[in-house]
């Protein structure tokens, strides 16, 4: 677990046909099952990723360790990000799908179509500001959008390569909202922020605007948002994330029918160097673990099992 991968070869196991990438209640019932016939041998449980919501850890002994492995996505999700908001301001598969069907759609030869955008002098607000909003504001410095961000903690630090205009407490959300050009969400799911993006904000978001969801899907409203696309509320949308998982459709409304969102399967951390970075940093956990050294990134610590 400890190797970079060979270049070509892929990470991990292959999915199984049929299986569920879902974190949400399907996966808690999967997971659950398999906890009692470890009882008493398992010591920690470790997340690939960021997000443990589908760890149930009322099931789990005392004894057990929960630690997740979230620190090596944020440039992955970034790049993602920031081709995106490109795509969406140049319309870019409008135009692609265009020319697929023999039609050459620019402003050379329909007058009426309106230009892209740069991005330079645009101003992106980031909710949330831990590793992936830190790199967010990072890339879009590189090309010149000025970024304001929201987190729970203003008065936290940050690296000190970045420049925002300002960052904020929660408070100053609506403040974020009606003055970014483009919106990326990047907060955990909590009750705190589910369904933190509703009506209200996106209406404040204003028509000229872009949404980019690579937090978790229930972090937006579902209703809200497509109304807002369909309405023209909201100039466009990037969803990452979704309300469901596979093998049930990513949402229960036609956002497949929208042209002006796009929606990749959540995969915008999917590259190998995040993944071999994941597992690099497992493999190390697992270690300090046998040594009863401290791990890294715990969520849970378990009190110690006898014997160990």
């Amino acid at each position: 677990m400890g190797r970079s991968p060979e270049p070509g070869r892929r990470l991990g196991p292959r999915p199984r046909p049929g299986g569920t990438g879902r974190t949400g209640p399907p996966h808690d019932r999967r997971v659950r099952l398999h906890f009692p016939q470890a009882r008493g041998r398992l010591r920690l449980v470790h997340v690939v990723g960021a997000g443990y919501d589908g760890i149930p850890l009322d099931a789990l002994h005392p004894g057990v360790t929960v630690a997740t492995a979230h620190h090596h996505h944020g440039r992955s999700i970034a790049e993602h990000v920031l081709m995106s908001v490109l795509v969406l301001s140049r319309d870019v598969l409008g135009a692609d799908r265009a020319l697929r069907a023999g039609r050459w759609r620019n402003v050379a030869v329909d007058p009426a179509l309106p230009f892209g955008t740069t991005l330079r002098g645009r101003r992106v607000g980031i909710i949330g500001f831990g590793e992936t909003g830190t790199e967010v504001a990072r890339l879009c410095q590189a090309v010149g959008l000025r970024v304001r961000a929201v987190r729970r903690d203003p008065s936290a630090p940050f690296p000190a390569d970045l420049r925002p205009d300002w960052i904020g407490g929660d408070d100053r959300l609506p403040e974020l909202l009606a003055d970014s050009d483009v919106v990326v969400v990047t907060v955990p799911l909590s009750p705190a922020t589910r369904g933190l993006i509703g009506p209200a904000e996106l209406r404040a978001m204003g028509p000229g605007a872009l949404l980019v969801n690579v937090a978790r899907g229930p972090v937006v409203q579902e209703e809200a948002l497509h109304e807002a696309l369909v309405s023209g509320a909201i100039a466009g949308a990037a969803l990452d994330v979704w309300w469901s998982g596979p093998p049930d459709a990513p949402s229960r409304l036609p956002f497949h029918d929208l042209s002006n969102v796009l929606m990749p399967p959540h995969h915008s951390g999917h590259t190998a160097d995040t993944f071999a970075a994941r597992a690099t940093e497992i493999a190390e956990n697992i270690d300090r673990l046998e040594r009863g050294d401290a791990l890294t990134h715990v969520v849970r610590a378990g009190s110690p099992f006898p014997g160990h």
